[in-house]
């Protein structure tokens, strides 16, 4: 089940990400994918910001590589792998394994490889016309059985 939409501004990348937080439980990655500027970072600070129930900064994590945010739900881990290659002992020095216990966001999920769980949401921000387009796919049942009605 792909589901696309259209978000003509930042704060529509915000909101989506804000609506989807009430969906996350400790365990969850939401593998967020698309070009510089795409939104990625925008999106996350609408989720965080939900899930602290007020207005959060959010850096983009390029080049501190993750950012942690402790919230209500549990740690949230906000990876950016962009300068990574696909090398396991990179991951495991940021927390990988730690953020399987919290909530993982991470950015270019292709420099993971077979790390990546698959059980997660996938989300592709791309820039169309003068906003964007996100397409959700969930990876497996459960993802699936959380966003029917989304």
């Amino acid at each position: 089940m792909r589901m696309e939409l259209y978000l003509p501004d930042p704060d529509a990348t915000e909101r989506l990400g804000a609506r989807l937080a009430p969906l996350l439980r400790v365990g969850d990655v939401v593998a967020l994918q698309g070009g510089l500027g795409a939104g990625k970072t925008t999106f996350t600070r609408g989720l965080v910001s939900a899930l602290m129930g007020a207005r959060t900064e959010v850096p983009s994590p390029t080049f501190t590589l993750v950012q942690t945010y402790e919230t209500p739900v549990s740690l949230l881990w906000h990876f950016d792998l962009y300068r990574l290659e696909n090398e396991p002992r990179a991951l495991e020095e940021l927390g990988w394994d730690e953020a399987a216990t919290g909530i993982a966001i991470v950015e270019w999920p292709c420099r993971a490889g077979a790390q990546m769980p698959p059980q997660r949401l996938d989300l592709l921000l791309s820039t169309y016309d003068d906003g964007r387009m996100a397409a959700l796919e969930p990876q497996g049942e459960d993802w699936q059985d959380r966003l029917h009605g989304f």
